[in-house]
């Protein structure tokens, strides 16, 4: 609930910031455009006959101004850019008018307030979206490298592409079947650029596997790991990203990672679509991947029984129940005859709820 007397709206970029500050008791409303040096920022704030509030929309520049404003004692709301209410009618955007807009709505307490994580959670977040950039790139590197080769005619028809038996297959490619110099060295390029970011991505991964197992997350990604389908690098990214799970419940969770059907109904009419794929995209992703792994014959493995052991036994059993449930579930949408693509999705919204309970488990 908003108490304060002045209301800010910052308007942030990276080299320079909007503000305004509306007077709850005079109505006065003061306007400025600073530097984007926190100290500046919380000085000019500080002038202002107080108490004060302060928000801005999150974006690029980060929580750093937030967590410079709360220390010296200002409350700071980071709002949610995608929950800004804006007249429809309004076709004139400005940062100072942007600036004016969020001060009026942290006034009439509108602002939807993200979750500011702490830096070791910021920088546990980096890694895994850096570890998330980097799968891009390999995908694009390994598509660049097989189309040239489609393009001379050569196609691997031996198994799986990019195993072992695969890169021995390049290799000779490379040496023996490349005539032209300019193609040799275009293929070289390609095929260097695939052992680079697999290097990278090996290096990446084994960060992520270590700070897993001693970090503040390690509890969490032994109790997600219970479930099939939720390994060590993907049970960390989810709680990195996710963050606090306890403002989610299991229903809301779906809906945060824009897995529930999106729906367009008035009066007597109820028409509902395809998924909203709102919210955090690359946990979306993960679910989605890690659903698949409930439509085979559940029978716990060796690897899944060494993730038992590390979990509590309350962990074990709920993860027991969950992947008996998910697999049931999706042998019922077999027998329906439901398109696979389809049924995965529903499998993954109640995964993400499965996740909750194992987040939100007292041990």
């Amino acid at each position: 609930m908003f108490s304060e007397r002045m209301s800010v709206g910052l308007d942030v970029h990276a080299r320079s910031v909007a503000v305004a500050a509306i007077d709850g008791v005079s109505g006065e409303l003061v306007q400025a455009r600073l530097r984007p040096a926190h100290e500046e920022i919380r000085s000019w704030i500080q002038g202002l006959q107080g108490p004060v509030a302060v928000t801005y929309a999150a974006g690029p520049t980060g929580f750093g101004l937030s967590r410079a404003l709360n220390a010296a004692g200002i409350r700071c709301v980071v709002a949610a850019p995608s929950k800004l209410q804006r007249p429809s009618g309004d076709r004139v955007k400005t940062d100072a008018k942007d600036a004016i807009h969020l001060a009026r709505l942290l006034r009439l307490d509108e602002v939807t307030a993200v979750v500011v994580p702490t830096v070791e959670q910021e920088t546990a977040r980096d890694l895994v979206r850096a570890r998330e950039d980097c799968r891009g790139d390999l995908m694009r590197a390994r598509h660049r490298l097989s189309k040239l080769l489609l393009r001379q005619g050569f196609v691997y028809s031996g198994g799986h592409a990019w195993t072992g038996a695969h890169d021995q297959w390049l290799r000779q490619i490379g040496r023996q079947q490349l005539d032209s110099p300019a193609l040799r060295l275009t293929f070289e390029s390609d095929y260097d650029a695939v052992l680079t970011v697999q290097a990278r991505r090996a290096r990446l991964d084994t960060a992520i596997e270590q700070m897993a197992a001693n970090s503040e997350f390690t509890a969490l990604v032994r109790r997600l790991g219970c479930l099939r389908g939720i390994s060590t690098l993907t049970g960390f990214a989810l709680a990195v990203e996710i963050g606090d799970w306890h403002r989610f419940t299991g229903n809301t969770i779906g809906a945060f990672v824009g897995l529930v059907p999106s729906e367009y109904s008035s009066g007597q009419s109820r028409v509902q679509g395809s998924i909203t794929k709102t919210g955090n995209t690359h946990v979306r992703r993960l679910l989605i991947e890690a659903a698949w792994h409930h439509r085979a014959r559940y029978r716990p493995g060796k690897t899944m029984r060494d993730r038992w052991d590390l979990a509590s036994p309350a962990a074990r059993a709920r993860g027991d129940a969950g992947n008996q449930r998910l697999h049931q579930r999706w042998t019922r949408f077999t027998e329906r005859r439901k398109r696979p693509v389809i049924a995965n999705v529903a499998i993954a919204r109640e995964l993400a709820g499965w996740c909750w309970s194992l987040a939100v488990l007292e041990e």
